[in-house]
């Protein structure tokens, strides 16, 4: 999807900042206040990359988003599509927001990011991830290496 998401009331929704929360001992985590919209409850949760034996974190997709994925798998060549959904299935969890705004994180997938006390939820615009603050400093640090801030500049300057 090109731009934000579609909440609810059919106004985009960008996940943008970043925020750390404490993990209970329930394993629910507070979803920042300013990510929420009226209507939207679900979320789903990917373990994330997929092309890894340990994952980085947790990806948290809107439902919008997973409706496109959905629907791309739908589209792709039968044997391929069905390898992709059976991986995509049992790395991902749907979790609801409760009444104070928290997510219960699932224990396989949360053990798999090492997401114990804290985690730190980082905006990614049309989706979000949620990481151990450690595992984050650790690949935040490659992330700058990799980076091209003049290919981005020139690109938010197109805008």
């Amino acid at each position: 999807m090109a731009e934000g998401v579609e909440s609810a009331e059919n106004a985009p929704l960008f996940f943008n900042s970043e925020y750390e929360f404490g993990i209970d001992a329930k394993r629910r985590l507070q979803i920042p206040a300013k990510w929420k919209n009226p209507g939207l409850s679900r979320f789903t949760l990917l373990l994330w990359p997929l092309r890894t034996s340990e994952p980085d974190c947790l990806l948290g997709l809107h439902p919008d988003s997973m409706k496109y994925l959905t629907q791309r798998l739908k589209e792709a060549p039968l044997r391929k599509g069905d390898a992709w959904r059976r991986k995509i299935g049992k790395s991902s969890a749907d979790v609801d927001l409760d009444s104070a705004s928290r997510i219960c994180l699932p224990k396989r997938l949360a053990e798999a990011a090492g997401l114990k006390k804290r985690a730190l939820l980082v905006g990614m615009l049309d989706r979000f991830q949620i990481w151990d603050p450690e595992r984050y400093e650790r690949v935040h640090s490659s992330d700058e290496e990799k980076s091209n801030d003049d290919q981005l500049e020139q690109l938010i300057e197109g805008l």
